[in-house]
């Protein structure tokens, strides 16, 4: 997941700025919390591309999910090593120059639409990391992560000084942090077994997030493949008590395989007592690159398969939202540019083809259960019609 510079953001405005809104509906009872239903903001979705944040509002998008990699905002360790052209984009953060331009402005295109955001914090700068250099090894001190995600809060967090800033936006502040990315493989945590030291930098992620926001939300990092084992790990490693929220990132062939999946984790929480504790969707995707890459990974299917189980997942996962305290569900991904090698390029509800965006058949089943589910309340915000937005 990467947040685009916004060079690359601003040549796709024309594109999307085009897209249409649906009609409105009428309104009926809503089903879920407000933020239930969200995507995850990445590939090509760029906080300049206004149009797309849009479509996402009156489509029924809730909640936006979105990588904060600790290496792009803390890239240097002290301002003596920041390259001169570039001293203007830092802040001095208890010492360590921080850039939050980027981060500024995609929370703030949020926040004009009313959507709620959650960062999923990772990547190891490079000059913490055990590994130097290294942005999937654990830092060496987990203390500076903590000091980062305190100074985050403090920027985006319900007093925070974007908002102070920034008095044109409404004030959304940011509740819930993620801690990490699956870090059960090692494309994002490169220790593996990784439970002992991915819980100690949760320890103090926990700590620093709850110290700077008493009310907020750590959302445990998303765990995919034999997600149960990894979160019987988490909880060996001593992880109980540190996370308020446990996060699973069910990729299988079949949606009923999606329930199955919380099902497994269910017990394994309980076992620990943490039996009331919600759990988050925060993956939910089958790409449609089937026939599209010369590797397959299994569970790749087409277009219109991707509409079809996306329509089931739906269906079952607010079925059972109550019994299962299932929190959340963000669908990957929002926008994706149809360009290889990864099959997830596929999984946009929107697709970059060949210089168009382009709705994929999944969308409309997306906007179906949005309007049932959140009693058709998806609508552009007050704050973002005003705006013109």
């Amino acid at each position: 997941m990467r947040i685009v510079v916004p060079t690359v953001a601003a040549a796709l405005v024309p594109l999307l700025a085009a897209a249409a809104a649906p009609a409105p509906v009428t309104a009926s009872e809503r089903q879920v919390p407000a933020g239930w239903l969200g995507v995850t903001a990445d590939g090509p979705l760029g906080a300049a591309a206004g149009g797309e944040w849009d479509l996402m509002a009156t489509s029924g998008v809730e909640s936006v999910r979105t990588a904060v990699r600790w290496n792009e905002l803390q890239p240097y360790a002290s301002a003596a090593a920041v390259p001169p052209q570039d001293a203007a984009r830092f802040r001095d953060v208890g010492g360590v120059p921080t850039d939050f331009t980027g981060l500024d402005a995609l929370v703030a295109v949020a926040a004009q639409r009313g959507l709620a955001v959650l960062p999923v914090l990772q990547s190891t700068a490079g000059w913490a990391a055990r590994r130097t250099g290294d942005t999937t090894s654990p830092p060496r001190d987990p203390a500076a992560f903590a000091r980062f995600l305190g100074a985050l809060v403090d920027r985006y967090g319900p007093r925070g000084s974007l908002w102070d800033e920034r008095g044109d936006l409404p004030r959304v502040p940011i509740r819930s942090w993620q801690v990490w990315n699956e870090p059960n493989i090692t494309r994002y945590w490169s220790e593996q077994p990784f439970a002992p030291s991915y819980v100690r930098l949760l320890r103090a992620a926990h700590r620093a997030l709850h110290a700077a926001d008493p009310g907020v939300t750590v959302v445990l990092a998303g765990l995919p493949n034999f997600s149960w084992k990894a979160l019987r790990a988490i909880y060996r490693a001593g992880g109980r008590g540190h996370f308020d929220a446990v996060a699973l990132h069910p990729y299988t062939r079949r949606p009923a395989d999606v329930l199955r999946l919380i099902r497994r984790a269910r017990p394994v929480m309980g076992k620990q007592g943490d039996r009331r504790l919600p759990i988050w969707v925060t993956e939910l995707s089958w790409p449609a690159s089937q026939g599209r890459l010369e590797r397959s990974s299994g569970f790749e299917v087409t277009d219109a398969v991707q509409a079809r189980r996306l329509d089931s997942a739906l269906e079952l996962l607010a079925a059972a939202r109550k019994r299962r305290r299932i929190e959340r569900v963000f669908w990957y991904t929002w926008l994706s540019a149809e360009a290889g090698p990864s099959a997830f390029d596929w999984s946009g509800l929107r697709r970059l083809r060949e210089g168009t965006v382009v709705d994929a058949p999944a969308l409309a089943v997306f906007r179906r259960w949005a309007r049932k589910l959140e009693g058709c309340t998806n609508q552009p915000t007050p704050a973002a019609a005003a705006e013109g937005l």
